[in-house]
Parts: C-alpha cells; structure tokens; sequence
C-alpha cells in the first residue's frame, strides 16, 4: 500500500473517525478554477480523487458526464491535472492524492509514461474504473514500480469468487460502489452495505471506502460508523453547475460542505 495511504487510514483510526474521500473533476469548469477548487476542498478532506475527464465516462451519472464535457471543452489535458495534483501535495503533503477515471487516459499515453508523471507529483493511487481486477495485470506492475496502489472497485453484484480476485490485486484501499448503478444515483440501502462490507473483511484487510449516492451529512455519518472511509463525488461537483460564474462562491460552498461532512466522519464511542 502507497505509505501515505497508509498514514492516512491509521491517523483517522487513531482518532475514531472515517476519512472523507472528495472526487472532482480536473479542469471543471475551467483549468485555472478548478485548481482553485481542489485546494479549497482538500483543506477539509483526507484523500481527494482527481477525476480525469473522458468523452465517454460510462461509469458515472449526468451530474459527473457534464463536468467531463466542461473540462473537455475548456482545452483540459492530462498536464493539467499533473499540475493540479502537484499544487495540492505541495499545500497538503499529508493528504492521499488518487487519480480516478478510464483506462484511455493511461492507454493512451503509455502506462509507463502516466505512472511515471503521476508519481514524480504526489500521486499515491490510480483508480481505473474500467480494468477490473481480471484484468489488473495490465499495469499492476507499472503501478508498483511507481509507489502506486492500485484501486479496486467492488460492488453489490460482486460473488465471493470476485471479492477474492480484488482483494488480491488490489492496493491502498477498496472502493465499494453503495448501488448497481452511476454515479449520482439514490445511496443503497445501508444494512445491505454494512453486510456486503462484513463478507468483503473475511477475504481482505484493506481499508473500505464506500461512495456513489453519498448526498447527506446522515447518509455520511451512517456509512462512516462501518466503512473505513465515505466518498462523495456528485454532491460536491453539483454545487460547480449552479454557480459557474461565481467562483468564491463555488468555493465557500464546497468547504462549507465538506467541513460538515468531515464533522459526521467521526464514530460513536
């Protein structure tokens, strides 16, 4: 597991809380706005998820595709969000860094050559939405080579058979998806998390990280009494469409949002 990862799995551990994992998309809406925004929410978070913008995100709901459009069609290049992800571990250096998206990205410019760049800024993790653990070995040892943990996705269709595929090729922690769906969607019910979460601990020790639908400080606070860490992604990136012309604005709303989200991480004594 990426060491910072580690450290950052152990010191929420330490005191009693989950981590808050914050997902925006790099470049939305604009290169130089959206540095400001990542900055603003990493103040109040434990691990942001860089979103590498794509033409065909097919994971992820309307709220996420639009903001991949924007980024797109403000010129976002893969430089961009090497840069966005230098300038938050140079403020934050303790906070987890992952980039998170499709498999073009990396394909494309070479998985070497991206793992190479993403580690030389900070990066401690990659997410690639579509290679599933079958598939991992694709650039399982790239990744490793480059200090970088390979994230697992799981979700509430994955067999025992598959758990145990993630749990071997995965690193840094397992991202569960709440519901069989996109990104965006209405949270899964949190008993059936919670179960699903006890069956995935029997075949892996890494932290769990739960997100998709995550859109209330209860939803937060009911995942973060179980899961290692609550992610949320479409709440924060929905408050950037009805403000784009006011960025202060954006961003008061995003660290007013995620403090009292990061406030429901902590656990019951």
């Amino acid at each position: 597991m990426s060491k910072r990862l580690a450290e950052v799995f152990a010191r929420c551990e330490a005191e009693n809380r989950s981590a808050l994992v914050g997902y925006l998309t790099a470049g939305d809406p604009s290169v130089e706005t959206s540095e400001k925004l990542m900055l603003g929410l990493a103040e109040h978070i434990d691990i942001i998820e860089i979103g590498l913008p794509f033409s065909d995100p097919m994971a992820d709901g309307p709220v996420i595709q639009a903001a991949s459009e924007r980024a797109l069609a403000a010129g976002t290049h893969f430089d961009d969000v090497l840069h966005i992800a230098m300038r938050i571990r140079e403020k934050y250096p303790n906070i987890g860094i992952v980039l998170m998206g499709y498999a073009n990205v990396p394909y494309t410019i070479g998985f070497e050559a991206f793992a190479q760049r993403a580690s030389a800024v900070g990066v401690d993790g990659v997410l690639l939405v579509d290679i599933p653990a079958e598939e991992s070995a694709l650039c399982a040892d790239i990744f490793k080579q480059h200090d970088l943990s390979q994230i697992m996705l799981l979700a509430p269709t994955s067999t025992e058979e598959r758990i145990q595929l993630a749990a071997d090729a995965g690193d840094g922690f397992i991202y569960y998806v709440s519901l069989a769906g996109i990104t965006g969607a209405e949270m899964g019910e949190v008993a059936k998390i919670k179960d699903k979460l006890s069956l995935i601990r029997q075949y892996s020790k890494l932290p769990i990280c739960v997100g998709f639908g995550v859109k209330t400080t209860e939803q937060a606070a009911d995942l973060a009494s179980f899961a290692d860490g609550v992610v949320v992604g479409s709440y924060f990136v929905s408050q950037i469409t009805s403000n784009t012309n006011a960025e202060d604005v954006i961003v008061d709303n995003l660290s007013t949002s995620a403090s009292a989200l990061a406030s429901a991480m902590y656990k019951a004594i």
